[in-house]
This record gives structure tokens, C-alpha cells and sequence, in this order.
């Protein structure tokens, strides 16, 4: 007969009789004592090559794609930029659902791109608040700035779009005009042209404001009827008094409609500078890291 169990290893049997002795004395073991030696080594596991473990700590909240091809690719920019951040020296963690409490205690920088981020259950937005309350930078991008509230989400960011409203363009295109040329996170910057989405009709936080470093002014195209014309900030900065004298930073790229724009050189580096200043981190950090030499 095929023998269907094993006795179990010296170390196993060691780990269950620390762990028993616990629960009869009614004392905490130490960790150190529960994994003893070779079998302690077990549970941790090999640092990850290359990575910069004193980097800063970004957690990515993707969602499910959207739209249509090439076109709000939220899954592929978790993926792609999870290997960019870290080749960057950054920490990086991330999901399909809105970090708990737990995992933003061990975050620097929440960088949001999935539609809708204004709608939040009660749990979520009260482990936002702590994150923000304690100095926690956002980085928003594309319709992550939509949702029910759009006055309250701009307490967060500096501004809020309304769900449901005509307050789009559509795919058009899309002239910057680079507002605050002298702002590090825009080094390098120019008055490029993109294809992709603009937004209008915005909510804006007041006392303090947004600081705008670019912006476009709205094309002639059918959803823009009554504000075409219009000069409306696109790419800012957001900083607020938040908790006990902490500052939160907030940094906003409005674009990303088409995934195909966070390939562009300029945009990617002046993401890479934005996610590390709403870290509180050197702005050039993430641009300018280069990895160790791997040991031989």
C-alpha cells in the first residue's frame, strides 16, 4: 500500500513544540524562537535582483480595461510600470482593488490609474484619509480624477471631474502649453502635441489651489460644444495642510486615454519626476537611478 503521509522533519516537530509551549504557558514566543536555523531561513525569501530596497515605496491601483483597443489599459500599466519603477529604484506594490490601510502604511507614493477612483466604500476612503492625513503623496492620472463627489475628491487632488457628465473630448488632439517651464518635474518638457483626451467642467480646490504646469486649450470637436476654446490646466501640482501640520502632495496627468502617450520619452520622465515628488523624494531620483553592477 502507497504510504500516503511522512513523518514529520526534526525542524517541524522543534517549530510545533516552541509553538505549544506558547500556548500552555500563555506567553508570546519570540519569533526568533518559533524558526529556528536552516528551517527560519525557509520563510524568508531571496532578495529580488536588482531591485533597491531603500527606494521609494509605490503602490500602483490598476483596474480592469476599458474602452476600446489601445485605449484605458489600466492591467497593461500595472504591468509595465511595475518593471519600469522598479528598474527605477523604486518599491514597488500594487492591485486591481484599493490598497488597504495596511498596505498604505508601508506606502510613500498611492499612483492611481483606473476609472472612477471617486467611488469609494467607507473602509476606503477612511484608510485614504489616514494615508493623506499623515503626509501620503497621490499621483492621479486620466479618469482616476472621476467620480460622484467631484468637490470632495479635489480636497484630495486639487481637482474632481463628475461621473456622468459631458466634460470630454474624446480623442482630439491636444496642444500643451507648458505653463511653469522652470518646475523640475517638467525638465525637458515641451510644447508637444498628443493625441488623446482633454477634460473640462472641473471642480477645483481653492485655498489652497492647484499650481498648473500645463495646459491645453479645447478643441473644436462635438462634445465640447459651449466650451471649445477654453484653457484648462491638464497637468498640475496639488499641495495641502493634512492631519497634524503634515503637507500631502498631489501630482495629476490628465491624459492617458490612449496608452500609447505613457511610451513618450518626455511623459515617462515626467511621470518618473512627479511620482517622486509626491514622495517628498529628490524629483530626479526615479530618472536618474542606475542600478548596482550585479555581483559575479
Amino acid at each position: 500500500m502507497k504510504r500516503l503521509w511522512t513523518y514529520p522533519s526534526a525542524a517541524a516537530g522543534l517549530i510545533g513544540a516552541l509553538l505549544l509551549a506558547g500556548s500552555v504557558t500563555g506567553q508570546v514566543v519570540p519569533e526568533s524562537a518559533q524558526i529556528p536555523g536552516a528551517a527560519r531561513d525557509a520563510f524568508t525569501p531571496p532578495p529580488i535582483p536588482g531591485q533597491n530596497v531603500n527606494g521609494l515605496r509605490v503602490y500602483l491601483r490598476g483596474g480592469l480595461k476599458t474602452h476600446g483597443d489601445g485605449e484605458h489599459d489600466y492591467p497593461q500599466f500595472l504591468a509595465d510600470w511595475s518593471k519600469l519603477l522598479t528598474a527605477h529604484g523604486a518599491v514597488v506594490d500594487g492591485s486591481f482593488h484599493a490598497p488597504t490601510a495596511e498596505d498604505l502604511a508601508k506606502t510613500d507614493v498611492l499612483v492611481i490609474y483606473k476609472g472612477d477612483a471617486g467611488y469609494m466604500s467607507r473602509a476606503e476612503k477612511a484608510a485614504l484619509d489616514g494615508f493623506v492625513q499623515r503626509g501620503g503623496g497621490l499621483v492621479i492620472l486620466h479618469d482616476g480624477l472621476c467620480g460622484p463627489d467631484p468637490a470632495a475628491y479635489a480636497q484630495y487632488v486639487g481637482a474632481g471631474k463628475k461621473h456622468g457628465e459631458i466634460n470630454f473630448t474624446l480623442n482630439a488632439d491636444l496642444d500643451y502649453t507648458i505653463t511653469d517651464p522652470n518646475s523640475p518635474i517638467m525638465k525637458g518638457m515641451t510644447n508637444l502635441a498628443l493625441r488623446d483626451e482633454a477634460f473640462f467642467k472641473m471642480t477645483w480646490a481653492s485655498n489652497p489651489g492647484i499650481k498648473p504646469l500645463a495646459t491645453v486649450t479645447i478643441p473644436d470637436v462635438p462634445t465640447a460644444k459651449g466650451h471649445v476654446g477654453e484653457v484648462v490646466p491638464q497637468i498640475w501640482t496639488y499641495e495641502h495642510k493634512a492631519g497634524q501640520g503634515d503637507t500631502a502632495r498631489a501630482f495629476v496627468w490628465m491624459q492617458g486615454h490612449n496608452y500609447a502617450n505613457f511610451q513618450n520619452p518626455q511623459i515617462r520622465d515626467m511621470l518618473l519626476r512627479g511620482i517622486a515628488w509626491a514622495g517628498k523624494h529628490p524629483v530626479d531620483e526615479l530618472v536618474d537611478y542606475k542600478a548596482p553592477a550585479p555581483r559575479r
